[in-house]
């Protein structure tokens, strides 16, 4: 549970201490987060349980795993899941989100199947991105930028994988 924490300091900020205590483990929908199906304050919920409720890591049965990446915090699940029409039995963390590790598809390969515009691309290094929601509100002086984009990248620390899931992000200025 250590590492969770640091990927996730940026956006739990922004949640209510009562938020991930009402979350209920047993509501967890990993493929909808990891695939962008969930919105800001469903993933706000989860991530400040995740990261703040004593057992929460053991509760879901993940084990964390050392990750050779500072800002991402991996986890083997218990059971396989099903995310963009392939299984994997580990996920990541970044500070906004969580990500899929795929075997057996390259990163171009699997952006081009979900309509991920490569932002950059070289044999050594892919990053995708593309927005799946997208608001801006202003309410009393403040504006409110709401942002879900899908991700697919290749990072150094996990050679062969590819990395596919979801952001989330709420920006207050």
């Amino acid at each position: 549970m250590r590492g969770f924490g640091r990927c996730l300091a940026p956006l739990v900020v922004l949640a209510t201490p009562a938020a991930g205590q009402e979350f209920d483990p047993a509501s967890l929908d990993l493929p909808a987060l990891i695939e962008c199906r969930a919105d800001v304050p469903t993933y706000n919920d989860f991530a400040l349980w995740l990261s703040s409720a004593p057992g929460a890591v053991e509760t879901l049965g993940w084990k964390e795993v050392a990750s050779a990446n500072p800002f991402l915090s991996q986890y083997e699940l218990p059971a396989k899941i099903r995310v963009f029409n392939r299984e994997t039995g580990s996920i990541v963390f970044t500070a906004a989100g969580p990500m899929a590790v795929l075997d057996g598809v390259a990163a171009p390969e699997l952006a081009k199947e979900l309509d991920v515009m490569a932002v950059f691309s070289t044999p050594q290094k892919f990053l995708g991105e593309k927005a799946v929601f997208q608001s801006t509100e202003e309410s009393e002086g403040l504006t409110f930028s709401t942002d879900v984009k899908l991700n697919v990248s290749t990072v150094e620390s996990h050679p062969g994988k590819t990395l596919a899931g979801c952001s989330y992000t709420l920006e207050i200025k």
